[in-house]
């Protein structure tokens, strides 16, 4: 018996294939082979083409099919790119390119919401800004393509859309609302005080489901192209950072976790629906959460974290791999001799209050550094900007001294783990899961073919425990100061 998970990333599509019995990973798909292309036809935007992740999506069913067969699939799982807009005919066809998380363009429309609808009521009710999340991306569309938003039958986040093409049903999540801000948390019930504000359709908004349990079933064509049974239940659905805790068993108050993919997230349970007044970090129903019983993720984002990573190795260092980029800068003390990266160059930053700096180094010395300083000095720098963010979320009560994380993306790096622990005082603990696995499980588990959650992780295993390192703690803490001041003096003069 097996369950299907699919990851709708920003670089690449994935897919795991789970033997349930077990609780092992049967084998995996990644497509395409290089990334996926980001489209920014101006500063600030970011699109990608819909029906690009979904011919990756039958890539890879058809890469798991041939090597495992897919007939005795009991479940499917989906996990995505939180926050994008998919807009699209009566017929389920795109009108347009998706606007994804990272795009900025409605930061001003979202920041005007805020203050017309009343900061108190935002924040009492949505524990959020209106922001830059997909509700006010569809007010944007509607503002500037009055074509596109006409011709709008529903708009999906990503995860939708493509659970859309497998069963034909038009739906999303309790939680899918939430991270679209379209989730009125006082009421438990979407808020349409803010679909009304915007000035869009309720008939636009598709029908909510509960992301763990049976939405909807696959349709014959997915048979016919993947051998996928006809009626296989589309039982769990989740936004990536949801799902990375969940994948994580990361389910109850005062659990933590983290990922450093593209972006870079710590994401904590917690059962008080506790806003921040400035809108940094951000409240949205984890995909437990019930009225009687309510479980939210607070969510601290950073855009620019893995992307950084992967902008050096492939414009600066071509040719070289990440594990040669790791002991590269393994070779370079903590602190990196001086030299400081800021790693905000992709898109609007939540934390820095939807602001854009851009992507700043300093301390660069031509006689004395080379590229193994430049290199682990971009770790720091996204490790440096975990700090930052988790000292947000301590002032809201929330006191990580475990973080548990996938043994994947930056948590590869050795420098960038210890580093991690080292600033913050927490223990890393990662573990032989990702997000498409996460999502085969959760399919498992709301399908009911697991009966609990201890029998849904048992085959998730810790694989690394990671102290602070007290040799690095004075080093990494004295560069922190410096990269925070550099910080502080440019959102000063923004």
């Amino acid at each position: 018996m097996k369950s299907i998970g699919i990851d709708v990333g920003t670089s690449f599509i994935k897919v795991s294939l789970l033997d349930v019995e077990s609780g092992r990973c049967l084998g995996v798909s990644t497509c395409p082979e290089s990334e996926m292309p980001v489209e920014a036809v101006r500063p600030g935007w970011a699109e990608q083409d819909p029906d690009m992740w979904w011919e990756n999506v039958g890539r890879c069913l058809k890469q798991l099919d041939d090597r495992y067969s897919l007939k005795d699939v009991k479940s499917i799982g989906i996990t995505y790119q939180m926050h994008g807009l998919v807009c699209v005919d009566k017929n389920g066809k795109p009108l347009r390119k998706s606007i994804i998380w990272s795009d900025s363009r409605s930061v001003e429309i979202g920041a005007k919401a805020f203050k017309e609808i009343g900061k108190g009521e935002c924040l009492t009710r949505l524990l959020n800004s209106p922001g830059n999340f997909t509700a006010s991306k569809m007010a944007w569309v509607k503002e500037n393509e009055p074509d596109v938003f006409a011709g709008t039958y529903k708009f999906f986040l990503p995860g939708d859309y493509i659970a859309y093409k497998l069963t034909g049903d038009m739906s999303t999540t309790d939680s899918g609302l939430s991270e679209q801000i379209l989730w009125d948390f006082r009421d438990d019930a979407p808020a349409a005080f803010v679909r009304d504000y915007y000035g869009i359709p309720a008939s636009y908004v598709p029908a909510h489901k509960p992301s763990l349990g049976i939405q909807s079933l696959t349709s014959a064509k997915v048979e016919k192209q993947w051998n996928i049974p006809t009626g296989t239940p589309v039982s769990y659905r989740a936004g990536d950072q949801p799902n990375n805790a969940f994948s994580l068993n990361v389910m109850e108050e005062g659990e933590v976790a983290a990922t450093a993919g593209t972006s870079g997230v710590v994401y904590g349970i917690t059962a008080q629906s506790t806003p921040d007044p400035l809108s940094r970090v951000n409240q949205f129903l984890h995909v437990n959460h019930h009225r009687d019983n309510p479980h939210y993720g607070v969510l601290l984002c950073i855009n620019g974290t893995g992307i950084l990573n992967a902008w050096i190795r492939r414009n600066l260092l071509s040719g070289m791999t990440y594990d040669q980029m790791n002991r590269e800068a393994s070779d370079v003390p903590a602190g990196s001799d001086g030299v400081l990266i800021l790693p905000f160059g992709n898109g609007a930053e939540r934390m820095l209050e939807n602001r854009y700096t851009g992507v700043r180094m300093l301390g660069l010395d031509l006689n004395r550094h080379h590229r193994g300083h430049f290199v682990r000095a971009a770790q720091e720098g996204i490790a440096f900007s975990f700090r930052y963010g988790i000292e947000i979320m301590k002032e809201m009560g929330m006191k990580p001294g475990i973080i548990r994380a996938g043994q994947a993306n930056m948590f590869l790096s050795p420098v960038f783990i210890k580093t991690l622990a080292s600033l913050t005082g927490a223990t890393i603990e990662l573990y032989n899961t990702d997000g498409a696995l996460g999502a085969a499980r959760g399919a498992a588990w709301g399908a009911g073919i697991y009966k609990s959650r201890q029998e849904c992780f048992s085959g998730l295993d810790k694989v690394l425990t990671q102290t602070p390192d007290a040799s690095w703690e004075e080093p990494l803490d004295q560069a922190y100061k410096v990269w925070k001041q550099q910080l502080d003096s440019i959102l000063t003069n923004i």
